[in-house]
């Protein structure tokens, strides 16, 4: 048994495909097959179902999984650990991002990390708030970019505001709303709308504000995307609630209309700050950098003081 195999195991458990895994890893499927099923033989236990659809773990696998993590994170520490002796920043960084993170922009954000740290990699998850701060909490993710309804703070991680805006409703240009003004939910009553699935957090702001102003909705299309959900407002079909930069960002056509009682989003960055790897400490600071920015144009923000300092 060597490192190598632990990284694959972890690999094929985290994507549910041996064809992933190997391009995550940089080697062919021949070869990470091989390493595996040599490891099997190694163990006398199966770790993997394979089907032609699926790949999962077994019951011994799950029990496997649980210190290969483990031991490849203490390998990565360990490493990063000789490189920051040395100055140097090294390492994956895992990044969750909810796809409509406006606080800050992640290409932008990237882009400063790579160029301050060129030795370092960035890893991109993207999923909804709820599912990020849980892969934080477990160690899979190195920090995440949520967003959540006011007064839903993530636990068992640490967290910094990054922004408060107030959604706003998305309608098509032609649409009865558009251009009004001192709309209010209320007014909102025989829309039908497109929105985030069920139970999702980009779900829970709209469902909030609806149920605190007594309003019924109709949310009859549900979608992951909030580019597929502005589609569908543009041609007229819904109308949705999202926050001002994620309709002025899109292509679809969709415009604006202001809330007067619309819910607040918040947005956070949100990394566990028991043991933060020398990738999160150096990736949290250029965002500080980055807000600074922000601040400096736009007027101060709320903040529970610069990211790097709590940690």
């Amino acid at each position: 048994m060597d490192l190598q195999q632990l990284r694959y195991v972890v690999e094929v458990a985290s994507t549910s495909s041996f064809t992933r895994a190997a391009e995550r890893c940089f080697v062919t499927q021949s070869a990470l097959s091989h390493q595996i099923a040599a490891l099997e033989r190694e163990l006398g236990q199966r770790l993997f179902i394979r089907s032609s659809r699926s790949v999962r773990t077994t019951d011994a696998g799950e029990a496997f999984l649980v210190h290969a993590k483990k031991a490849v994170i203490a390998a990565d520490d360990a490493r990063d650990a000789a490189a920051a002796a040395s100055g140097r920043i090294v390492g994956t960084l895992r990044l969750g991002v909810i796809p409509t993170a406006s606080a800050v922009s992640v290409p932008r954000v990237v882009s400063r990390f790579r160029e301050a740290h060129p030795d370092a990699r960035v890893e991109l998850t993207v999923g909804n708030s709820g599912t990020l701060a849980d892969a934080v909490r477990r160690g899979d993710l190195d920090i995440a970019l949520l967003g959540l309804r006011e007064g839903s703070v993530p636990k068992g991680v640490a967290v910094r505001v990054l922004a408060r805006e107030r959604l706003v409703a998305a309608v098509a240009p032609t649409h009865r709303l558009s251009g009004r003004t001192g709309v209010r939910i209320v007014d909102l009553v025989d829309e039908v709308f497109a929105d985030f699935p069920a139970g999702t957090s980009g779900r829970a702001q709209g469902d909030a504000a609806f149920a605190s102003s007594g309003v019924a909705r109709d949310v009859a299309f549900e979608a992951d995307s909030s580019e597929l959900i502005l589609g569908l407002v543009s041609e007229g079909l819904a109308i949705a609630l999202l926050a001002p930069a994620v309709i002025v960002g899109s292509s679809t056509g969709a415009v604006a209309v202001e809330l007067a009682d619309g819910p607040t989003r918040v947005q956070y960055v949100a990394w566990d700050d028991r043991a933060p790897r020398g990738v999160a400490i150096a990736f949290l600071e250029v965002i500080d950098s980055m807000i600074d920015v922000t601040e400096d144009e736009t007027g101060p923000e709320e903040s529970s003081g610069p990211a790097s300092s709590e940690l």
